[in-house]
């Protein structure tokens, strides 16, 4: 008895396939099952086959197949986006002084485009580092102590 992933392999059909075995269930006077079993298919897939047809043809409540597919594709986008936005927050720990700038304004330092490709400038701008950068008092040095 076979188990686990060494099963039977998951097999892909065309749709025109699809729309022949459905034809074929609705025309021919035989059962579901009867069909499946002549072709060679499990009785479960040709019944939702049976049942996304009906969908489609508006006889039956449920997603469409176009709707299917679109929920699919933004599923998978939303997967990719966290993904993106995980690899920017871990990013973040091994670049502790940096922020992202959505208008592109932070010098010759932007990269890219937004995620969404609308063309909005990202780019990173890290803050100025050690205390030169933020600015001295006048006589605030060595030179300005010592005179005292």
């Amino acid at each position: 008895m076979e188990t686990g992933s060494e099963g039977r392999r998951r097999r892909s059909f065309t749709r025109e396939y699809k729309a022949e075995v459905v034809e074929l269930c609705r025309t021919s006077g035989r059962t579901i099952a009867t069909v499946a079993r002549d072709l060679g298919l499990t009785e479960t897939a040709v019944r939702r086959w049976v049942a996304q047809a009906e969908i489609d043809a508006g006889q039956r409540d449920g997603l469409t197949t176009a709707e299917r597919e679109e929920l699919s594709r933004l599923r998978k986008e939303v997967r990719v986006l966290r993904e993106e936005r995980d690899v920017l927050k871990r990013a973040t720990v091994f670049m502790p002084n940096a922020r992202l700038c959505r208008s592109g304004r932070g010098g010759e330092r932007p990269t890219g485009t937004d995620a969404a490709g609308t063309g909005g400038r990202v780019g990173i701008i890290t803050a100025p580092r050690g205390r030169r950068a933020a600015g001295r008092r006048a006589g605030s040095g060595r030179a300005g102590r010592a005179a005292t």
